[in-house]
């Protein structure tokens, strides 16, 4: 038994009684039903504290691919995006964010989510009445709010609300926060964008906004403020002077990003800074690169932004595939014509930091195997290199281009973020970016990359790792109940071959609402996967249990 406490491993019974741990110790005696696990890992279920299922979890009762993955709870509403509170018939901006800024596309979020709520409480009782296999929480995101409050004029950067509307955030933050949501949320980075080109609402938000909205938490004694930050000049004090005001926890989306490379540790100084000084503080990392997975099927590609493809947008994916396979003339087009501009051209110049994705992904991966370097050593050019991987498998084959956290070539910064004790972890996005990014996987590939696998660096002790994704999750949220295996705690249990734990290949499927698409991984080595003592997943299937509630606010163990 790995407890989640940190503490070493040891061999003891784990008792279960009405959804709670009764006991822990050897041999607690005969029970109605009994599991084996010898030779196997009985870890607490895995908390991810970094989603975007606000809308999925509308819809899906077994929340895919988080569930897969060992995950027995999620919280989601980060980075300001989110879909409560709603004027009744002004989804339509709320969708054209998410859309932008997660990749989540509209037609999906238009069929799928009913929007039959207006506030924030009704969001969260709109939650409740569906029975999931996992548990899940909710935060108020700041661009939501804000187009709530202020109408068209939130989403215009131009215009700063009134003394009175700031009053309002505040009243609608605590009235939020006491309903039950976990936090608030916003986004200062130029990254997000609405699906039209706008920035999020919340980028250009003055001190006297967030100030009012900390009046709010303050009222309430409860929730985080979570951020998604460029950390220019002045954006950290900004932020903590909010969090100071709030009296509540400071969380900080970490990421290495290539233009500034070390950032991310005068960031985490920072946060250093505010622990020292006695207040809550912490940095969400994440524990691989974040990398952008392509495909003849995903958003973006190499020939994304190309006029031959451009040319075959309105092709289903098996046309397009056997346009490719039977027509030279547009495959030499593809190979020899300049590859078109946007914001995606930049991946035809990336070819040294992209890679193929095997039967066995490989997250830390060297450079000699880059498409670049596999172009050299056969003669061929990199865009043919990387065609020919993607028209692999029938068209089913996958690159991966590491964009953020792999700016050395290496793992050795991940494994600095990880290991900082003011880090938690919390970049896994699931249920967003469903057309380039598939890192919902994390708590499988912490487990296996950093546990067990791992050649071209120190790998972590097994004890460290649950800890970090269970006790260390659970706690940056107040989740006292979970997260731990001792009595008193929800019975969230997974046990797992840990010798035969992997990840498979990732894969497009078409099963989002509207037929929409979506990247999914699997995983292989959960034997079982308890939430409140009621198994959801075993071998690796979902049951179809659905014991799985929402989770107003922190919660205490008995």
């Amino acid at each position: 038994m790995v407890d989640g406490s940190g503490a070493a491993r040891r061999v003891a019974d784990v008792a279960v009684q009405e959804g709670r741990i009764a006991a822990v110790g050897p041999k607690l005696g005969a029970a109605r039903r009994e599991i084996d696990a010898d030779g196997l890992v009985v870890a607490p279920g895995f908390v991810d504290i970094h989603t975007h299922y606000d809308g999925q979890a509308t819809w899906d009762p077994f929340v895919t691919p988080s569930s897969w993955h060992g995950v027995t709870t999620t919280v989601f509403g980060n980075c300001g995006v989110g879909f409560a509170p709603v004027r009744p018939g002004a989804s339509g901006y709320l969708i054209n964010l998410m859309e932008g800024v997660e990749d989540i596309p509209g037609t999906v979020l238009s069929e799928g989510v009913k929007f039959n709520w207006e506030s924030f409480p009704d969001y969260l009782d709109a939650l409740a009445s569906m029975e999931r296999a996992v548990d899940v929480a909710a935060q108020l995101p700041h661009g939501a709010l804000r187009f709530y409050v202020m109408g068209d004029r939130g989403a215009d950067h131009a215009e700063v609300p009134t003394e009175g509307e700031i009053e309002e955030m505040a009243r609608l933050t605590e009235e939020a926060l006491l309903a039950g949501a976990m936090g608030f949320t916003t986004s200062r980075t130029t990254k997000h964008k609405a699906r039209d080109g706008r920035f999020t609402p919340s980028l250009s938000a003055r001190e006297a906004e967030l100030f009012g909205i900390a009046q709010g938490m303050k009222r309430a004694g409860s929730g985080v403020l979570q951020v998604n930050s460029d950390f220019g000049p002045g954006e950290f004090e900004a932020l903590e002077a909010a969090a100071k005001l709030a009296g509540r926890p400071l969380s900080c989306l970490l990421v290495q990003v290539d233009a500034k490379p070390q950032l991310w540790r005068e960031t985490l100084d920072q946060i250093h800074g505010v622990r020292q000084a006695g207040r809550m503080a912490n940095a969400q990392v994440g524990s691989r690169p974040i990398g952008v997975i392509m495909g003849l099927e995903t958003t973006a590609h190499p020939f994304a932004a190309h006029p031959a493809w451009l040319e075959m947008r309105a092709l289903s994916p098996q046309e397009r595939y056997r346009r490719l396979v039977g027509d030279a003339d547009l495959r030499r087009r593809l190979l020899e014509l300049p590859p078109g501009g946007g914001p995606r051209a930049f991946m035809a110049e990336s070819f040294h930091k992209m890679f193929p994705i095997g039967d066995r992904p490989d997250y830390e991966p060297d450079a000699k195997n880059s498409i670049a370097a596999i172009a050299e050593r056969s003669g061929r050019t990199p865009q043919a290199v990387a065609l020919d991987e993607m028209m692999a498998r029938d068209g089913k084959g996958l690159l991966m281009l590491p964009f953020e956290n792999y700016a050395y070539g290496s793992l050795d910064v991940v494994h600095e973020m990880i290991t900082d004790p003011a880090t938690v972890l919390g970049v896994a996005d699931g249920g967003a970016h469903v057309g380039v990014i598939c890192d919902a996987s994390s708590p499988t590939s912490l487990l296996t990359l950093w546990g067990r696998d791992r050649t071209r660096g120190p790998k972590l002790d097994l004890e460290f790792l649950i800890a970090k994704q269970t006790r260390g999750t659970a706690e940056a949220y107040g989740l006292r109940d979970r997260g731990l295996l001792a009595p008193g705690h929800k019975a969230d249990i997974n046990v797992i071959d840990f010798d035969a734990l992997s990840l498979k290949r990732p894969e497009v499927i078409y099963d989002l609402p509207a037929g929409g698409r979506r990247l999914v991984q699997r995983a292989t080595g959960y034997r079982h996967t308890f939430n409140a003592g009621v198994e959801t997943v075993q071998n690796d299937e979902l049951t179809g249990e659905r014991p799985g509630r929402l989770v107003r606010g922190e919660q205490s163990s008995r």
